[in-house]
Parts: structure tokens; C-alpha cells; sequence
């Protein structure tokens, strides 16, 4: 059975797809994200408190619940979208919807203290990992007062000025000025399913695609930041670009750029080079990331101390040859395969597929978007990929983050 597309009579818009002999129904509700948090933090905390309990149970009822009826679900903070979502057997779908109806429409929030200080916790556990400090100082310089700048050290050190009504004014705000996308993937039949969805989801406030007051990131000049910690005994290098992101025409080529330089492993060139050939890296990778309004390219190195500058001359040798010579064909080909097959290996159950269709439908780009960069991908040319590194790769502006001994 083909797709079916069409809208709830509240304007939200829905995929449902049929996965014949699958015992398990999956549903994800995106609530696009459209103005920056009053203060880094707000969101976080709203999204964890979302399953800290209703007006009709604690949180620790609501967790029964879950578990009795082996109920999978989750409530996922992004930059650009709130993520509701679940997994649970055909036979208690019905149960699972009720309880995220009474999610969205009933929570107290009245667990925040108890939830504050917990991620006080974990983000202090956090950054005692080098690289995730090192990645924090990145992120920060990256998207420099800006809301996707919004990383765990400034959540942790705004965390004591957030009070509880900032969390719920922030939930409000988004259930009644959002683009909502909903999919449903599974074997129950669409017309069993659908009078129910209308009577909670369809009730949710009207979808709005208008409102959306985030602004594009800039970088326009090269930022640096060195960081010193006592009991380290290796240091953490990044260094990124601001660069597209989904729906542009050069998105194609970029994920292809990461796949050659350093997200396949060991065949990637980052690896070949720089940890099999020179012996410089423990680990070694690139990694492409997406925004609605930005994309954020970075390398990442972890390397003894003492390497730090043979790294960098490493990074610039690289980057030179994929902005100079142009990639061979077999090289070209294989990326392609990877991500082709990375795609198919993320879509394999009811929940993965349910995701995706959402994620790419609240972010604007219609619910098959996935197909369509398939095809696109595959039109990618070597002349592509040297043209785009040569146009976003620049050595006068990018990011630096290193931590060291």
C-alpha cells in the first residue's frame, strides 16, 4: 500500500504507513521549535518534565504504566523540534495514545526541583570527559550568541535561574505556535486507528507553520579557544565549518564530504592518513551536523600532546587535497553506497521510519524527503565535491577547539 498523506481537521499534518506483520505500532509527533529560549536551559528541562508526571499520575504512575504495558516512550529535545514518541504492541495502541494525550494536555511539572538538580548531575558528570568539553568551548565559539549556542556549560551555569513557570510558559508556547508533523507506521489498519487520533491529536492546538523567529548563524571570521586540563593525558582538537544544511542544492555533495573524509571508518582518508600512515591519532573522525537554518561540518582528533601542531598541519594537508584534486570516481562511488546503505540500515523498523518521515516533514521539507536525497545523491558528481570544498572549507573561517594536558 502506497503512503498516505493528509491532514487531522486541526491542520496537522500526517503519514501513515503500512508495515504488514509487524506486532509493533510506531507514532512520533514533532512540534517544530520556532523562537530561541528565553535562557539556555528552559527547553531541556521542559522536555524532561513532559514525563515527570500528569494530573492524573505521579511519576511514578506514569512510569507503571509505561512498564505494564511495555510501552517505549520518549520525549526528545532537538534545536529545531520537540519530539514525542513511542513504541508498543498493536493490542495496546490505544492505551499508548491516551497516555500521551494526557502527556501533552495534563502535565504538572511538578517534579522540576528533583528534575533541576538531576541534570545539574549529569552535566557536571559530562564534562568530565575531555572531548565533550572540548566540543562544548566548539559549539560555543561555533554558534557565538546564538540560540544553537546553547551548549551544556552555559544550561549548567544559567540552570539556578529557571524557575518552574519558565518551563511550562515554554510548553504552552510551543503546543500553540508550531508546525506539527505526525506519523503513524505499523500494520493497524489506518480507519481502526484514525477516530481515535482525531479525538486526542486532532483536539491538540491548531498547526501553524508562521511565527518562526530563530535567525541564520554567521561565521565570518577564524575563532579560536584553547582550553589547559591537569589530569589529561592527550589532547582534543576540532576544527569546523558553518556550511549548508537540508533542502539546499549543496547538501548532497556534503554528506558525501563527510563520508570520504572521516565518517566511514577505516577507509575514511582521516583515518588512513593520519592514524594508519603518521601514527598521530587515537581516534579520528568527521562529522556532519544539521540544522534547520545551518549545517556544522568539524574534524576531530585525539592525539598525544605533543602533536598537536603536526595534527593541524595534518588537518590543512587533508582539506588541501579535497578542495585541490579531485576525488576518483571509485572513491565517489563507494561514498555513495555507504550512505545509501546507512540510510536502509536506519529505517529497518516501524519506529526508525516513523521518526524520519516526522523529523523531515516539521523541519519543512515534506515527509519523503529521504527518498528524494536518495536521488540526489546519486546524481553527485566528482566535479560537486571538489567545487563544495573549495566553497565551504575556507582557511579564513572556521572554528578551533583544542583541549590539552
Amino acid at each position: 500500500m502506497k503512503n498516505k498523506i493528509s491532514k487531522l481537521t486541526n491542520n496537522i499534518e500526517y503519514i501513515y504507513k503500512r508495515n504488514d506483520n509487524t506486532p509493533r505500532m510506531a507514532l512520533c509527533l514533532n512540534f517544530s521549535i520556532n523562537q530561541p529560549e528565553k535562557s539556555a536551559g528552559i527547553y531541556t528541562l521542559m522536555a524532561r518534565l513532559l514525563l515527570q508526571g500528569t494530573k492524573k499520575y505521579n511519576s511514578e504512575q506514569l512510569a507503571n504504566e509505561f512498564e505494564k504495558y511495555a510501552i517505549d516512550f520518549s520525549s526528545e529535545l532537538f534545536p529545531n523540534y520537540l519530539r514525542i514518541k513511542f513504541v508498543c504492541l498493536n493490542e495496546d495502541f490505544s492505551k499508548a495514545v491516551e497516555l500521551m494525550d494526557d502527556i501533552l494536555k495534563n502535565s504538572t511539572f511538578e517534579e522540576f526541583e528533583k528534575e533541576r538538580t538531576k541534570l545539574a548531575g549529569e552535566i557536571s558528570a559530562e564534562l568530565d570527559s575531555p572531548r565533550t568539553a572540548a566540543m562544548d568551548s566548539y559549539y560555543r565559539k561555533m554558534f557565538e550568541n546564538h540560540y544553537y549556542g546553547n551548549s551544556v556549560v552555559k544550561i549548567l551555569e544559567n540552570l539556578e535561574n529557571i524557575t518552574k513557570e519558565d518551563t511550562i510558559d515554554a510548553f504552552k508556547y510551543i503546543l500553540n505556535n508550531s508546525k506539527k508533523s505526525l506519523a503513524l507506521v505499523g500494520t493497524l489498519p489506518l480507519d481502526d486507528i484514525l477516530p481515535q487520533i482525531e479525538e486526542t491529536i486532532g483536539k491538540l492546538p491548531i498547526a501553524t507553520s508562521t511565527n518562526f523567529m530563530i535567525t541564520k548563524p554567521e561565521l565570518e571570521e577564524i575563532k579560536k579557544v584553547e582550553n589547559t586540563k591537569s589530569d589529561l593525558n592527550q589532547a582534543h582538537i576540532i576544527k569546523g565549518w558553518l556550511v549548508p544544511t537540508y533542502g539546499e542544492p549543496d547538501y548532497p555533495a556534503i554528506i558525501l564530504l563527510n563520508i570520504i573524509l572521516g565518517a566511514s571508518g577505516l577507509s575514511s582518508r582521516l583515518f588512513l592518513e593520519l592514524r594508519d600512515k603518521k601514527g598521530l591519532a587515537y581516534v579520528v573522525r568527521s562529522s556532519y551536523e544539521t540544522y534547520k537554518l545551518a549545517g556544522n561540518f568539524m574534524i576531530y582528533i585525539a592525539t598525544e600532546a605533543g602533536n598537536i601542531d603536526t595534527c593541524l598541519q595534518g588537518f590543512n594537508e587533508e582539506m588541501d587535497k579535497i578542495r585541490n584534486i579531485e576525488v576518483s570516481q571509485e572513491e565517489l562511488d563507494n561514498a555513495k553506497t555507504n550512505i545509501i546503505g546507512k540510510y536502509e540500515f536506519l529505517a529497518e523498523t516501524n519506529i526508525q521510519q516513523a521518526c524520519s518521515f516526522a523529523k523531515y516533514d516539521v523541519l519543512g521539507l515534506g515527509f519523503n524527503y529521504l527518498d528524494n536525497i536518495k536521488e540526489q545523491i546519486k546524481k553527485v558528481s566528482v566535479k560537486d565535491i571538489q567545487r563544495c570544498a573549495k566553497k565551504y572549507f575556507s582557511e579564513d573561517k572556521y572554528v578551533l577547539s583544542i583541549i590539552k594536558p
